[in-house]
């Protein structure tokens, strides 16, 4: 395993990090407890050392989850990242800004994105407890709130570092323009962004302008929901309320295939999944800090701390990202 700062903080994060949303459970078509903080274990026990989640991912399950599997451990050891933001519990009283409506079980919740002052303050203590730490190493906004002034969101994450309570304190989901104005109040450690071969939108200017403020990038989603596992080609399973059905649909699914195709003799001749061809791809472009990859089981992670082992020669790199020319 590789590990790096994160921005201009202390912090150092294992370049592949737990992903822990689909441990929660909703929109991902449920999960088993055990198999969740087995995956959790693995990791810790192959060098991944950070683990990325939030209250929203199955409305706190996920952090509970967490809870458990660190419960024991050394914590200094271990760096964990959650968010603030995302409210489906009726507490911001119709205040922020409507997101969407998440279903759990049988009820529909509203769900606001909002980062009040209060908000944040009273979302980080019930983190902490669903987490079972008494410090988050990284907190970050989930989502931008338009209804809520940057500056009052940066100040309540100014007091949380300054009570000690949370490390470092980052965002999610931010353009550069916004990342320019919550840095005249407090710095953002770093920005999480979806990221992948299939969508590499943030090159454009939010890669330039992190390298050049020393500014995290967290990427999420780089195996697209699991798309590039290459799994959906071969035994499509998706539940009925897997969200995936529906988000697949983005994307031009013949030309995946076909992507997948071309770079996986690459993958097998270096005794490699595609998955971890996709995850260390990944991690080796420029500007990336952290590569979130979800694991559900512990063979899950064990196979995606293990993508760092790949060593890619720069005329491999040059070759899967010609395959990627107008994915």
């Amino acid at each position: 395993m590789e590990y790096r700062k994160l921005g201009d903080t202390a912090l150092e994060l294992s370049v592949i990090t737990h992903g822990a949303f689909a441990i929660g459970g909703t929109m991902w078509g449920g999960n088993e407890k055990q198999d969740s903080i087995g995956s959790i274990h693995a990791s810790l026990d192959n060098g991944v050392t950070s683990i990325d989640t939030a209250p929203f991912y199955g409305f706190g399950a996920s952090e509970e989850l967490v809870g458990a599997a660190i419960k024991g451990k050394d914590r200094s050891k271990i760096q964990l990242l959650t968010k603030f933001g995302l409210v489906w519990d009726g507490s911001n009283n119709g205040k922020g800004d409507f997101f969407f409506d998440a279903k759990d079980n049988d009820k529909t919740l509203p769900v606001y994105k909002y980062a009040s002052k209060d908000n944040v303050i009273k979302e980080t203590e019930e983190s902490l407890k669903r987490l079972g730490t008494d410090y988050i190493d990284l907190l970050q906004l989930h989502w931008p709130d338009a209804t809520t002034p940057i500056s009052e969101t940066m100040e309540a994450l100014e007091l949380l570092i300054q009570q000690g309570k949370i490390r470092a304190a980052g965002v999610s989901n931010y353009s550069v323009a916004r990342l320019q104005e919550a840095a005249q109040t407090l710095k953002p450690a770093s920005n999480q962004v979806s990221y992948s071969m299939l969508n590499r939108s943030i090159e454009k200017d939010l890669v330039p302008y992190a390298q050049e403020t020393h500014t995290g990038i967290i990427v999420y989603s780089p195996m697209e929901r699991g798309l590039l596992t290459g799994k959906y080609f071969k035994e499509n399973t998706l539940k009925s309320d897997d969200h995936r059905n529906g988000y697949f649909t983005q994307f031009d699914l013949e030309r995946v295939k076909s992507l997948l195709q071309a770079i996986e003799p690459i993958a097998i001749n270096k005794g490699a999944t595609v998955t971890q061809l996709v995850l260390r791809w990944t991690t080796l472009q420029p500007g990336i800090s952290v590569v979130l990859a979800g694991a559900r089981n512990a063979v899950q992670a064990i196979s995606n701390a293990a993508a760092m082992q790949l060593q890619l020669s720069a005329e491999e790199l040059q070759f899967i990202n010609q395959q990627l020319t107008g994915i």
